[in-house]
């Protein structure tokens, strides 16, 4: 890899050198074009869906957060075509084309009369008559959504390793050295097109029409994935290495056929070979850990493996070293991640409860301009990007004077700091809603849902702010987290988990928002949310989420990185054998860019 052009995905050398930052605006613009268009779409949907569609609060809530909860699993099967199959590269493209038909679908959806309920129908009483969509209109959205969550499905898990796969490892290619640096620099280039969604787009979906509101993201669509179609030459297209997933349960079907082998004394009697694991090996072999040593078994060379006549061994029942620390790999990351799995259900309600929150309350900006509900979240937005200009710029320098890191702090570190923020965040959210209530109690509108309460939704600002501080920690964070320590082989299918916990998160915040409607007889959540207890519903929220930072805490005290040998350089990456994280602080100083 070092000292020669990168491959394509078919093996063949290149004419030219490919990678470095010459890509990035190619990488860039599918990214802002498919990221404003994602936003603009997701942002007032809960809108679309009460208003347009007129389905009930609790069922709209749902309905979105299952289907963003399916369009962030899909990514495991991007992942796993890109991966196994089609590479990186193939996968974004054609994941584009299909975002692509769901957004044109949803277009027709809200142009065409047919495909939606007529108007409510106003009543002597304050509440108008409003004909819900019927199962033919239902059918078309839930259509055009399943397309554009299996578009997701190929970008979601492939642009951002396949935007670090151009700066290459530890500075082999142009801007290598740059790696970390790219993932704060992609998280705030996307903040800048979610911003523009949530300001032009959800303006014009409130005030112009849904027939422009989901347009203008389709043809962004478009843009995105023609920008990154005619960056072909450029780009580092790594070859797909075959299914990992076929590898890790070669490996487990390996250790359980041999489960009554002795292990031998010395971890260097087990199986090696540098020539098989060349092709997902590039960045070093990965070198053997004392944890999970049931996996051990599955490198342990009997008489019946016939290792020495130069054919590949049996792999469903001989792995080599490598090929079983990558499965150890993944097993370690898994209960890390899952604490990111709590912290998007606690989020999920800002594009839910907080946006009918802040319908109900004083919007107006000047006597003729009022912020559209949805647009709040521009809120989040705006704290994140400050939040990641202010520690790229101000904080990791700072904090490099005191523990010689080059990234400041670890990932580790900045995912807790992000888990305490998000605490925080649903806290102020339930403070806010309290207040809320009890305005619309003193001012007598607890039946009048479409009054306004006369209190400032500029009050909701402090949950939006620390939720958009806590994504500048630990998205950013986890990310990084997923993309290094994994195995290089795997590194879309890591990302993918990246999507599967917001996936998860969702599903998780639908099954709370259903327990909690469920135990509390319909009483928390409720169409009207001014008889509602939605601030009960954040207090238990906030619980929730303080249990998880403390479950964060004890994995980040056991988790031991992964270590590796890399070929060539005389350089190995080597920690104790068995030590906690916590206790591997002054020997892992070495964390970053550079090393990994």
């Amino acid at each position: 890899m070092a000292g020669a052009a990168p491959a394509d995905e078919d093996g063949s050398p290149k004419k030219t050198k490919q990678g470095g930052f010459k890509t990035m605006p190619f990488i860039l613009a599918n990214e802002v074009c498919d990221r404003f268009a994602t936003a603009g779409f997701n942002a007032n949907m809960i809108t679309y869906l009460t208003q347009q569609l007129h389905l009930p609060l609790v069922e709209a809530s749902n309905l979105l957060t299952n289907f963003m909860g399916t369009a962030a699993f899909t990514p495991v099967f991007g992942a796993i075509i890109a991966d196994s199959y089609a590479g990186r590269f193939w996968t974004i493209a054609a994941g584009g084309a299909l975002y692509q038909l769901g957004m044109l679908g949803l277009v027709v959806s809200a142009l065409a009369t047919a495909l939606r309920p007529p108007p409510c129908v106003a009543a002597a009483l304050s509440t108008p008559a409003c004909q819900r969509a019927n199962g033919g209109q239902l059918a078309v959205l839930y259509l055009s959504l399943l397309f554009t969550a299996l578009g997701s499905g190929g970008i979601r898990p492939c642009v951002v390793a396949f935007g670090a796969d151009q700066f290459g490892v530890g500075g082999r290619r142009p801007g290598g050295e740059q790696k970390w640096s790219f993932f704060n620099f992609y998280f705030f280039t996307m903040g800048l097109a979610v911003l523009l969604a949530l300001t032009v787009v959800v303006y014009i979906q409130e005030n112009v029409g849904w027939g422009w509101g989901f347009g203008i993201p389709a043809i962004a669509m478009f843009v995105s994935v023609l920008s990154f179609v005619v960056g072909y030459p450029l780009y580092v297209r790594v070859k797909p290495g075959g299914s990992p997933f076929v590898r890790l349960v070669q490996v487990v079907a390996a250790a359980i056929k041999k489960r009554k082998e002795a292990m031998p004394e010395d971890a260097g009697m087990l199986y090696q070979n540098k020539e098989l694991d060349a092709p997902i090996a590039a960045d070093g072999r990965l070198l053997h850990t004392n944890q999970l040593r049931f996996l051990d078994r599955a490198a342990i060379v009997t008489t019946t493996d016939a290792v020495d006549s130069g054919d590949e061994p049996d792999l469903w029942r001989l792995a080599t070293v490598h090929r079983v620390e990558e499965l150890k790999s993944i097993v370690r990351m898994l209960p890390l991640w899952a604490a990111s799995i709590t912290l998007i259900a606690a989020a999920s309600h800002n594009f839910t409860f907080a946006i009918q929150q802040s319908r109900t309350m004083d919007r107006r900006l000047t006597p003729r301009f009022e912020i559209p509900p949805a647009s709040m979240i521009i809120f989040t937005t705006l704290t994140m990007l400050v939040s990641l200009s202010l520690y790229d710029r101000v904080f990791v320098p700072l904090a490099r004077r005191y523990t010689s890191r080059q990234a400041g702090i670890s990932y580790f570190q900045r995912m807790g700091a992000g888990l305490a923020v998000s605490v925080l965040g649903v806290l102020a959210g339930a403070l806010v809603e309290g207040k809320r209530r009890r305005a619309a109690a003193e001012h007598g509108l607890l039946d009048s849902p479409g009054t306004t309460v006369p209190i400032s939704v500029f009050w909701l600002v402090p949950q939006y702010a620390l939720h958009g501080v806590s994504d500048a920690l630990s998205t950013v964070a986890h990310m990084e987290f997923l993309y290094d320590q994994s195995p290089e082989s795997m590194r879309s299918s890591s990302a993918a988990l990246f999507w599967v916990a917001g996936s998860l998160g969702n599903y998780l915040g639908t099954l709370l928002v259903t327990v909690v409607q469920s135990a509390s007889g319909g009483e928390w959540l409720q169409d009207n949310i001014n008889r509602g207890r939605l601030d009960y519903y954040y207090w238990l929220v906030t619980l929730l989420m303080a249990l998880n930072l403390a479950y964060y805490i004890a994995c980040f005290h056991f988790y031991t990185l992964k270590s590796f040998d890399v070929e060539g350089n005389g350089a190995q990456r080597r920690q104790d054998d068995g030590e906690g994280q916590s206790r591997s602080a002054e020997r892992e100083t070495e964390l970053d860019a550079g090393q990994l």
